[in-house]
């Protein structure tokens, strides 16, 4: 019982998505996140898909709630609404399809349409561990990213290269945000909750501002 308390222990909770065109392996990056291996047997996502995670991000501990969306066209309406109150997105394009990095733009316009203007995206080339069959370079995108302000990785859900680090480094950038006040948890609708650690954290500075007989005993 206290294993489970322990876990679920954290600082703040963000909303995340994973979107981009059906067959770039969203739902397989979700999984090698989650589970630690690839996922065989995946069917294209009907509708929407969830998983959680709590990850040590600089010594805060932050429990991701990740929304993976359909990637077809049909199901683009039920995922939109998704998109509401996301703090954090991952892009995903698959570099062996010049498709699915076409479509980019529509995914990211739809991003900052639907959840807000400062949500924080990272584009994930997925699928490195088929680096022959590349249509896409890596300095093309990462040009593209350049340009749209989004961090990039190139990732592989098979292999398990980099799929941590882009959850990490979106949710990094997040806290970074909140720190510098450029985000406020506390404002509806920003994909951020405060965990039962941040709160405490947050009343002592003002306890320590506002002295009173009651603090001698804590």
């Amino acid at each position: 019982m206290s294993q489970t308390a322990m876990s679920e222990t954290y600082d703040f909770l963000f909303k995340f998505l994973v979107i981009g065109n059906a067959g770039t392996g969203k739902s397989c990056l979700l999984h090698q996140f989650i589970e630690k291996k690839f996922k065989d047997d995946s069917n294209h996502t009907i509708g929407v898909e969830f998983g959680s995670k709590i990850i040590n991000v600089g010594g805060k501990y932050v429990k991701l709630q990740i929304w993976d969306t359909a990637g077809q066209e049909r199901f683009r309406s039920v995922t939109r609404s998704y998109y509401r109150g996301a703090a954090g997105a991952l892009l995903v394009y698959d570099i062996t399809s010049r498709e699915t990095y076409n479509a980019l733009t529509n995914w990211l316009t739809d991003a900052r349409m639907l959840a807000s203007q400062s949500i924080v995206i990272i584009l994930c080339g997925n699928k490195k561990d088929l680096d022959p069959d590349r249509e896409v370079t890596f300095l093309e995108a990462s040009r593209f990213a350049q340009e749209n302000e989004l961090m990039f990785l190139e990732t592989s859900a098979l292999t398990g290269e980099n799929v941590e680090e882009a959850f990490v480094q979106c949710a990094r950038k997040i806290l970074n945000k909140i720190e510098s006040g450029e985000l406020d948890p506390e404002r509806m609708g920003s994909g951020i909750q405060y965990g039962d650690a941040a709160l405490r954290q947050l009343r002592s500075p003002r306890r320590a501002q506002a002295p009173s007989a009651q603090e001698c005993g804590c």
